[in-house]
């Protein structure tokens, strides 16, 4: 059974060494939710995925992907990568408050 989340949050610019990311922080019960599905996860299989990360089928408007969402802060909050072909087909830029479902796999 898969679970789905719906969040707000802001798309955010952040500057790597190499090159410009935007990203959506996840936060509050949205935030625990993914953090439970780890750690049930991991009791299941006995590892956790790289980087601790949760594989995820995001949808943005009419855009759909599967990825992956990273934790933060010790997973109070998660991290979803937000790709240049995304943003272009949903017309979105830095600032821009974006809603994302997130069914968990």
């Amino acid at each position: 059974m898969t679970e789905t989340l719906t969040h707000t949050a802001p798309l955010t610019r952040w500057q790597g060494d190499k090159a410009i990311y935007h990203l959506l922080r996840i936060d509050g019960a949205t935030a625990e939710a993914i953090a439970m599905h780890a750690r049930l996860h991991r009791l299941e299989f006995g590892r956790q995925r790289g980087f601790g990360s949760v594989k995820v089928m995001a949808q943005i408007g009419e855009t759909r992907w599967k990825t992956s969402v990273f934790p933060q802060d010790q997973s109070t909050s998660w991290i979803l990568l937000v790709s240049k072909k995304v943003m272009r087909a949903e017309d979105l830029a830095p600032g821009d408050p974006v809603r994302v479902e997130l069914e968990l796999l």
